[in-house]
């Protein structure tokens, strides 16, 4: 060790550099400023003992600081701390015993000390400052600048004073052992607390990146200062990463390095290792030589430093079978503390909840890709028909485990007529789906190429669906149009279905009034049927309940909402035009949603 380029080398003292020591003196929470405590103890060495310098020493690997002095020239006065160079107390805590030396010029272990020559030390009296382990961590001294013989009664104080000293210090220690055993109580109470509400939290949702991102803010920061979650293809490569850091300044570097993480794994990779194997891992002191060695990608490095890296562990997300879908990563900063055995069981049991909610959102997305298919299918493409423009629109709930039996349907009649559906079938899963696709095949067997009055049209699907056991209730309303004297005359029955909408070319709206019973009933209902007359330019709107529908209000204010949107589109909207504003002003739906629209041309 240097000795400040004066020529002078001394020897490593391996005691000073102890883990255990220097973790007992980081517990104390002393550092070079003044502590009126230890300032008392010094100035009663300085009384006591009748010597111009004492000090409460404390020394770690690199230096000594006094949080306790009296006497101590500038500017050692102002720094409260000098180098090892200068340290005689490194000598106490190296023999673990008093160091009295009467001239310290005369000793070979201190003679080319610095602190004579620049601290004026000549006689030196130093007792043990220990923990409750006997630890020393420095010493209580007293220090003259001229020889002196130290007596029995000086030296006995001075060991009073040095164990009262220890006791101060011990007292510190347990301060700060209690204030965090407190603290990991109260992470072990959130970490619980976390715990128990995660898979309500994962589970609200079937959606993975919602499930993703919902799992991230949970365990940032209580867990971490970031997080990545990494999840990946049937072959096992990462398809997606993304993370959450507790410092919303740092969003943009975290997408960026997730975005490159996803191709920049290199084989030494964490990450890449725990989706292999399927074992977590833990670096309970990690640091960009880490990141280094597991990326490829040259700004993944930079990236991390700003992220801030000091621990990392990983951990599966495993499914069903054990099949491994994904990881998650924990990441600390530099100061806070390592990642340890709780730490990894926490998130090993995070891991094991993030499977279930993923593979659940991954089974969901297979089964409504599915029955969205079936429903697709089973919407027929809009004919052509001259003097009447007709646009259509479905769309199916927003975040909904289900797919509904909503449907619509417009096909002509051999003598040029339109018949025109719109139903809604009770349930919401695949086979609402398909009971949606048999009432919609009867409603076509059952009008086509007939030229009954629709209310007689209705009344004979109901005994159809009652013969063929059609195992469902349901809501229609049928509709026949055709031209009339410059005009189309609408006959129309409505079987418990919201009422159709009149949209003049004026732009003045109204409601189409007439609703009947269900379709499916037990003991059919007698029908009733209904007329109108749309003018050119004139629009007829046929809509399921998913588009006035609201979980928070009553059905009466969606459709007076709905109403209001009409009249305030104004009038000679396009009639494309006019199905997308409708199903944007319902941005929140929270049911399938239909929609069947003609204008007369």
């Amino acid at each position: 060790m240097s000795e400040h380029g004066r020529g002078r080398v001394s020897v490593p003292i391996p005691a000073l550099a102890d883990p255990d020591r220097l973790r007992s003196l980081d517990e104390t929470r002393l550092d070079a400023v003044p502590d009126e405590a230890f300032d008392r103890f010094a100035r009663l060495v300085g009384d006591l003992l009748d010597v111009p310098v004492a000090l409460v020493s404390l020394v770690d690997a690199e230096r000594q600081f006094f949080p306790g002095a009296t006497g101590l020239p500038e500017p050692w006065a102002a720094r409260r701390e000098t180098p090892l160079s200068h340290s005689f107390c490194q000598h106490v805590v190296d023999i673990e015993m008093p160091l009295v030396l009467p001239d310290a010029r005369l000793y070979p272990r201190v003679r080319l000390n610095l602190a004579i020559e620049d601290l004026g030390v000549v006689a030196y009296a130093g007792m043990p400052l220990t923990d409750l382990d006997g630890r020393v961590l420095g010493s209580l001294c007293a220090i003259d600048s001229k020889p002196r013989a130290w007596t029995k009664e000086q030296l006995r104080t001075l060991a009073d004073l040095a164990a009262a000293c220890s006791s101060e210090l011990r007292l510190r220690i347990a301060l700060r052992g209690a204030e965090q055993a407190r603290r990991r109580a109260e992470e072990a109470h959130g970490r619980l607390a976390m715990l128990a509400g995660m898979s309500e939290t994962l589970g609200g949702t079937l959606d993975v990146t919602t499930a993703v991102d919902r799992l991230g803010h949970a365990m940032v920061p209580l867990l971490a200062d970031w997080c990545l979650i990494t999840l990946v293809d049937p072959a096992g490569r990462p398809r997606t990463v993304t993370g959450v850091h507790r410092d919303a300044e740092r969003e943009a570097d975290l997408a960026r390095f997730a975005e490159l993480l996803t191709t920049g794994l290199s084989g030494e990779s964490q990450i890449r290792s725990v989706l292999r194997t399927g074992r977590p891992a833990v670096r309970a002191v990690a640091g960009l030589d880490d990141v280094a060695r597991g990326t490829t990608h040259p700004d993944l490095v930079p990236l991390a430093d700003r992220l801030g890296v000091g621990s990392h562990l990983t951990v599966p997300i495993t499914a069903a079978g054990d099949r491994v879908i994904g990881a998650v990563t924990l990441v600390n900063r530099q100061g806070r503390r390592g990642f340890d055995a709780s730490d990894l069981r926490t998130a090993q049991d995070i891991g094991v909840r993030a499977g279930q909610a993923v593979g659940n959102s991954r089974l969901y997305g297979e089964q409504r890709h599915v029955a969205e298919v079936l429903q697709h299918s089973m919407l027929p493409a809009l004919p052509a028909v001259p003097g009447i423009e007709l646009a259509a629109r479905y769309l199916p709930a927003a975040d909904r485990v289900e797919v509904g039996g909503d449907w619509y349907d417009a096909f002509v009649q051999p003598d040029g007529e339109l018949i025109a559906a719109i139903g809604d079938v009770a349930g919401h899963d695949i086979e609402a789906a398909a009971t949606m696709g048999q009432l919609r095949n009867l409603v076509r067997g059952n009008a086509y190429g007939r030229n009954d009055p629709v209310e007689d049209l209705v009344a004979h699907l109901d005994r159809a669906m009652g013969g063929l056991r059609v195992p469902t209730v349901a809501t229609a309303v049928l509709a026949r149009i055709r031209p009339a004297d410059g005009a189309l005359r609408v006959s129309w029955c409505n079987a418990g279905h919201p009422p159709p909408l009149l949209v003049r070319a004026d732009g003045t709206v109204s409601v189409a009034d007439g609703r009947g019973p269900l379709l499916g009933l037990a003991r059919p209902p007698r029908r009733t049927g209904r007329t109108l007359t749309l003018a050119p330019g004139d629009t007829l709107l046929l809509h399921t309940d998913g588009l006035i529908e609201r979980r928070d209000q009553p059905i009466d204010e969606g459709q007076a909402d709905l109403l209001a949107h009409l009249r305030a589109g104004g009038p000679g909207v396009p009639l494309d035009l006019l199905c997308d504003r409708l199903l944007a002003a319902a941005h929140q739906w929270e049911d399938d949603v239909a929609l069947l629209a003609l204008r007369a041309g």
